[in-house]
């Protein structure tokens, strides 16, 4: 029941103190305040998006928090994760977590699921909460996530965020509401909307959407004011400008009957991120390719497609840098010809996804080369540890 029963709770008089600037508020007061310790919020990830929804339902009192994820803390994460700390690099990011969350609110109950989040799992899972805040950051688990919550009618508050902007809404909020589907009736094809590992986010960015998500989960709960349920909210963060885009259900969408298999659905293989279009060309794993380096048997051109602000931090020693974009403008294809003319080509980027990308476009113009899957990243493992990993 939204917002929850509130039969039998009681606020100690540490709640009180704790929580005094809710109970002051006549939106919320005493009441609110309860319907928030009675309620329970499943977040999918601790993210950048999860890591401020946490931190604010924690701080907001909500009674019971669930955490889905089985990934550990990175140096990478700290710039914008800010529910983790450096001394939890290397450890589970949801004993991280747990551990922030009772700092901040030493009354919340906090359940931890260290596993993926599949269709064998999801309804139990989401079963027993009463919000789901969905924090993923790729398309077989939002599909997972919106159609699990539409088979359980749980409200599910969706946020997204790439480089400089953001968008946020609730899906699912009652039967006659949109969800994610009304969104992206189909998923986009693989590859075609970069990572954020690939692509970059501003730190700031997740903070102000996850904020958002954290708002709208208490106004659900507690029953006041207007829900972004029907509206589409998109930031810009470089303009710092909001606007917002109507989003109603579409009678055509399918009837969700059962959890089906996403990553097929979204045509992912299971592969590592990045690496989704690699089985469409040829490739070469690094390993392979310091060999071809070493053995000096044949002439060859490694053509890296990152972009500049990437090759500022690392490259690989002899490798020509050409951006991805100037390939698929059509700008650089003539550039690479000449630089590749009787060489063996081989073409990397961070993950192997924008190298197979850039391999694709440049088929189209009778230049052929070969991937090298993993990119910088596994070569930085797997070759030289010098080359700075980010």
């Amino acid at each position: 029941m939204l917002p929850p029963d509130t039969t039998g709770v009681q606020l100690s008089p540490d709640e009180v103190a704790r929580f005094a600037r809710h109970l002051i508020l006549p939106e919320v007061g005493m009441e609110g305040q309860k319907r928030l310790k009675a309620a329970s919020v499943l977040c999918v990830g601790t993210g950048g998006l999860g890591s401020p929804l946490l931190l604010y339902l924690a701080a907001a009192g909500v009674g019971r928090l669930g955490i889905v994820d089985f990934d550990v803390v990175d140096h990478s994460n700290l710039q914008r994760q800010v529910i983790h700390g450096t001394s939890w690099v290397g450890k589970p990011k949801i004993e991280s977590a747990k551990a922030r969350i009772h700092e901040i609110n030493p009354h919340c109950q906090v359940d931890l699921y260290e596993t993926a989040l599949t269709s064998d799992n999801a309804l139990a899972i989401i079963e027993p909460y009463d919000i789901v805040c969905d924090g993923t950051d790729n398309f077989p688990t939002r599909y997972l996530v919106n159609d699990a919550c539409v088979l359980l009618g749980k409200p599910n508050v969706y946020g997204s965020i790439f480089r400089f902007e953001g968008q946020a809404t609730v899906f699912n909020l009652d039967a006659e509401s949109p969800n994610y589907r009304d969104l992206f009736p189909e998923p986009p094809p693989p590859g075609m909307v970069p990572s954020c590992a690939e692509g970059g986010v501003v730190g700031v960015l997740p903070g102000i959407i996850g904020v958002i998500q954290a708002t709208e989960a208490v106004k659900i709960i507690t029953g006041i004011g207007t829900t972004l349920s029907g509206r589409l909210l998109l930031f810009d963060a470089l303009g710092m400008k909001f606007r917002e885009l109507k989003l109603r259900p579409n009678p055509e969408r399918p009837v969700i009957e059962t959890l089906i298999d996403y990553q097929e659905f979204c045509g992912v293989g299971g592969s590592a991120p990045g690496q989704e279009e690699a089985g469409s060309v040829p490739s070469i794993t690094v390993v392979e390719l310091k060999t071809v380096i070493d053995g000096q048997i044949e002439d060859i051109l490694l053509l890296d497609v990152r972009n500049p602000p990437e090759a500022e931090i690392a490259t690989i020693p002899g490798s020509v840098l050409v951006p991805l974009d100037r390939i698929e403008s059509g700008e650089a294809i003539e550039d690479v010809r000449r630089l590749a003319a009787g060489k063996t080509l081989y073409v990397h980027c961070k993950l192997g996804g924008r190298s197979a990308k850039a391999l694709i476009a440049l088929g189209r113009h009778g230049i052929e080369g070969i991937n090298v899957t993993g990119g910088i990243d596994a070569w930085s493992q797997e070759i030289d540890p010098s080359v700075l990993r980010y």
